[in-house]
């Protein structure tokens, strides 16, 4: 009982970890532009896509170098999906417009990698060997999971409060009108928003692969979870988003142990509508003040 206990927590919190990944790059961009990207999933799985074409079975050093090819490379494009999205929205983000364009540019990814590689999941090999946990085969690829959650957790805190271009980031999110009007190039901080939140879904997706469905209809799960381990946490707050994950991930791993691994997403909403039951604005959410 202890050792089903104990691995459900593992296996739960390195999932869950991944969802924190995905709250986290949500967080970045909603906090600069208060737009959700919705298609954050699938520039996670072309991470694990990367993985497996650059650097499945390679060896450290080159494993390492294609990990910050990669990231730049999704970065990079994820700034011109950003731009892409933003440019209709001139002076404003009260229009709807970016739902559909973030939306459609998820299905587009999909649709290029169905169309290119098939309807088929791909394997990858990671530098990090298995290990057993109560007798238990772990992948090593948990540990990283956990281990790049944490890092982006502190990397972000740190450039968000630390740096000018952060501060100026951070400034966006509470008076974009005062922000433009005191001088900060807002689009181009916007921007900068999306690529970062593109190299923290890239990267992490590119070292997860090994256990991660790397395929071209996996992005829906990751996006929705990690929408919902950002809500659970309170949209913005990665505070919350990196305690938020675990406690998804453990709830969806100890249905898919106790009930079945088609009801982990069913276990993920049960979650979330419980969490806003009791916390409308999610556990460290704060209300909003609205114009009327």
């Amino acid at each position: 009982m202890l050792s089903e206990i104990v691995i459900i927590v593992i296996r739960g919190v390195a999932i869950g970890a991944l969802f924190s990944i995905i709250a986290m790059s949500f967080n970045i961009v909603h906090n600069a532009t208060k737009i959700l990207n919705f298609a954050q999933g699938n520039v996670f799985i072309l991470g694990g896509f990367a993985a497996y074409f650059l650097a499945n079975q390679a060896g450290v050093g080159m494993w390492l170098a294609m990990l910050i090819v990669t990231s730049f490379g999704i970065a990079v494009l994820v700034a011109a999906q950003g731009w892409l999205t933003l440019l209709p929205l001139t002076d404003t983000n009260e229009q709807n417009s970016w739902l559909i364009s973030t939306v459609s540019v998820s299905v587009i990814i999909s649709a290029l990698l169905l169309l290119l590689y098939g309807p088929f999941s791909y394997t990858v090999q990671g530098p990090i060997p298995s290990f057993r946990v109560m007798g238990i085969k772990t992948p090593g690829a948990f540990v990283l999971a956990i281990a790049a959650a944490i890092f982006w957790y502190v990397a972000l805190r740190l450039f968000l409060r630390r740096s000018f271009i952060g501060l100026a980031i951070s400034a966006l999110s509470q008076d974009m009108d005062a922000a433009r009007a005191a001088g900060l190039p807002v689009q181009r901080l916007q921007l900068l928003a999306f690529a970062i939140s593109g190299a923290i879904a890239g990267s992490v997706g590119f070292m997860v692969a090994p256990v991660i469905s790397v395929s071209p209809d996996a992005g829906l799960r990751y996006v929705l979870n990690g929408f919902i381990a950002a809500v659970v946490g309170g949209i913005g707050n990665n505070t919350g988003a990196l305690i938020g994950g675990p406690l998804v991930g453990v709830m969806a791993m100890l249905t898919a142990y106790k009930v079945g691994g088609a009801y982990q997403d069913l276990a993920s909403l049960i979650v979330l509508v419980t969490i806003l039951m009791f916390w409308p604005q999610g556990l460290f959410g704060r209300a909003a003040a609205r114009k009327v």
